[in-house]
């Protein structure tokens, strides 16, 4: 059964989480996990970009593992399609 975070722009489904992208881009906000984190990404995206603190936007595709630890600030942008990310 999906379950919809409030204030968060995702729907958690498990460890997958899909991304909406009729959220307000304000609602993808510069975060900070309380643990290290891999994530995958699961479904081919088109033009949703990965940034951590200090470093420039990657590109996201399907497959890709970003190693996120904790306490970086990171934060998604959004593209045109739906993305799906395995947590």
């Amino acid at each position: 059964m999906a379950e919809t975070i409030f204030g968060k722009p995702y729907v958690e489904k498990g460890d997958i989480r899909e991304f909406d992208i009729t959220k307000d881009d304000d609602e993808y906000v510069w975060h900070r996990d309380a643990e290290d984190r891999i994530i995958e990404v699961v479904t081919l995206s088109t033009d949703w970009k990965f940034q951590k603190d200090n470093e420039v936007p990657i590109p996201l595709y399907s497959g890709l593992r970003i190693e996120v630890k904790k306490n970086v600030f990171h934060r998604l942008i959004p593209g045109e399609n739906k993305l799906s990310l395995k947590i």
